[in-house]
């Protein structure tokens, strides 16, 4: 019986075997990059007048866990997050927080110093970058 969705293109090795598929999270580094990311990240948070407070734990290990199982999931990474946590509900797990203008921008800049040090290929700190900022529009609240 034929389908009405369209068949998936499998590209193929000079010797006509399927060829290997790497995910975004493979291609960057898998979770060296990501613990780099995370790790430059709450480095930055730590220190931030406006994000610091936003994060009530004395600790921020279980914060950058969390963070770190969140992007490498959504990157194509082992899904350990959802395995933990669930669906990740980021709108919800970030309600009790104000999120504004203010609080999104300092996060962008947390962000956007993390990426630099990480220092990613271009067509990937793009499409991580475009990520980030929709993202971050995203969890805007008040």
């Amino acid at each position: 019986m034929p389908s009405d969705s369209p068949r998936a293109v499998v590209p193929l090795t000079p010797t006509g075997q399927p060829a290997p598929t790497q995910s975004f999270y493979e291609a960057v580094g898998g979770e060296e990059t990501f613990d780099r990311l995370v790790t430059a990240f709450y480095a930055q948070v730590a220190d931030d007048p406006i994000m610091r407070p936003m994060y009530p734990e004395e600790d921020l290990a279980p914060a950058a866990r969390r963070f770190k199982m969140f992007l490498e999931q959504y990157w194509g990474g082992p899904h350990t997050y959802s395995e933990e946590r669930g669906h990740p509900r980021l709108r919800m797990r970030h309600a009790p927080f104000t999120i504004g203008e203010r609080e999104r921008d300092a996060w962008l800049r947390c962000m956007r110093h993390a990426m630099d040090e990480v220092a990613l290929a271009p067509e990937y700190d793009k499409a991580m970058w475009e990520y980030m900022e929709r993202a971050a529009d995203f969890m805007r609240n008040a």
